[in-house]
């Protein structure tokens, strides 16, 4: 589990009443997810695998959408392909296997798109009221998802459908906004959150998957009908992640994350071309020997995306290391607060230990991390003990500068020493010693 999971499944723990008044604080974004999970957890238990199967399911619903896509754009063997090209790509192997938004809204975003390919030439109101919901409901679960409203625009615009279908996208897509607009103010007041990203995460993929489906749709891909294959796939892989780019120009929004569903062009891309390379071989056995070795790439990727390694940090490992070095009756500091988060998905880990800084604790104050005592309260109890065991984040992380921070930290350079560190994936588990050598020179705590 690593640390968004850990948030995830922290707070879906709570009551909805206590989802509801910490969102009123951070991640309101993440409301309606937290409080989704919160329900599956009341009904198939709180262990890890109810954390992560929604994503599994969901991106399987995302690939079945995706395959009647291929289907209906392309022809059966493009949309089998397709189908099979999703669920391979490393982004979506990634998001699959995690306890967060990010499959769901793929999965809701595959399905709208779906839902506006058959509303096209059928023109029934119904159709279009599916087509809103679905899409209002994933923007709901994350705001970006609104930039896929963007891609749809755009690839009617260019199918130049007739003016009818048209005007029922447009009303449809002011019905989305209308919807989210109350989210999107009342978030905004929280955008203090992604001041963590300090420029594009994880471009380098985006950018490739891109190239590889401009590339691929230079071919003549798909059956003529209202919408054509590339008409629909390019938008939707290209136009949300340049979207965030240019705005992070402004301010830094792209993450690779934020914009998940646009695996769905490059899977439509890459396995209708593979049946148009299948079309145009003399010998099948050519084709599928081509198909089998574009699959074939995209297998590796995924088994180191199932180490601890291929995520920013590892709260589960944190936890091992807080429950090896600690002692019972040892004081416990977080440097700084924020990393109280890592730990609090698994208590035992904690029990015999006693958070030196800790004035009200995350679920009763409801916030992440729970609130800090003043710092000289803070300096003070850390003179209670011999042993502390500290969490911190890792070499060369940032680290916030306020009162309580700078106690920690002055009072452990005078009155303490080092006694050994464990590092792990995103953080370092630190043991501190009291030094009683007053003599002894300040050293600096990083």
């Amino acid at each position: 589990m690593w640390g968004d999971e850990s948030v995830t499944y922290q707070l879906a723990h709570r009551d909805l009443s206590q989802i509801w008044l910490t969102a009123q604080q951070i991640d309101l974004v993440h409301a309606l997810h937290y409080a989704v999970m919160h329900e599956i957890f009341g009904l198939f238990g709180r262990g890890l695998l109810t954390l992560r199967l929604p994503s599994v399911l969901a991106m399987s619903v995302a690939a079945s959408g995706i395959g009647l896509l291929g289907l209906r754009l392309a022809g059966p063997r493009a949309g089998l392909l397709a189908g099979l090209v999703f669920p391979l790509l490393p982004q979506v192997q990634k998001y699959a296997q995690e306890g967060r938004s990010y499959a769901m809204v793929c999965a809701l975003v595959t399905w709208a798109t779906y839902a506006l390919v058959v509303s096209v030439p059928q023109r029934a109101r119904w159709r279009w009221a599916v087509y809103g919901s679905t899409m209002l409901l994933a923007c709901l679960l994350h705001e970006f998802a609104v930039l896929a409203l963007v891609a749809h625009g755009v690839t009617l615009v260019v199918s130049r459908v007739p003016r009818p279908a048209l005007r029922a996208w447009s009303v449809t897509a002011a019905g989305v906004v209308a919807g989210l607009l109350p989210l999107a103010i009342c978030s905004a007041g929280q955008s203090g959150q992604v001041s963590w990203i300090g420029g594009p995460v994880r471009l380098r993929y985006f950018l490739v998957v891109a190239v590889v489906g401009v590339v691929c749709a230079r071919a003549p891909l798909g059956v003529r009908g209202p919408v054509r294959l590339s008409v629909l796939a390019v938008p939707i892989l290209v136009l949300p992640g340049l979207l965030l780019l240019i705005v992070s120009l402004v301010k830094p929004l792209f993450v690779d994350r934020y914009v998940l569903y646009s695996n769905i062009g490059i899977a439509l891309l890459l396995g209708a071309w593979m049946d148009y390379f299948h079309r145009r071989q003399r010998s099948s056995r050519n084709a599928w020997i081509a198909a089998i070795a574009v699959l074939a790439a995209l297998v590796p990727p995924s088994v180191s995306l199932r180490t601890p390694q291929s995520r920013s940090n590892d709260v589960t490992a944190v936890g091992a290391a807080v429950r090896k070095e600690g002692r019972p009756g040892d004081g416990l500091l977080y440097l700084s607060g924020q990393y109280r988060a890592f730990t609090a998905a698994g208590p035992g880990d904690t029990r015999f230990l006693t958070d030196l800084a800790l004035a009200q604790d995350a679920v009763s104050s409801n916030t992440l991390a729970g609130v800090e005592l003043p710092a000289q309260d803070i300096a003070a109890r850390m003179l209670e003990f011999d042993r502390i065991v500290a969490v911190r984040g890792p070499t060369g992380a940032h680290s916030p500068t306020n009162p309580q921070e700078e106690a920690k930290k002055s009072t452990l350079r005078r009155y303490f020493r080092e006694y050994g560190t464990t590092h792990v994936n995103g953080a370092r588990v630190t043991v501190y010693v009291r030094d009683h050598d007053p003599s002894r020179p300040e050293r600096a705590v990083r």
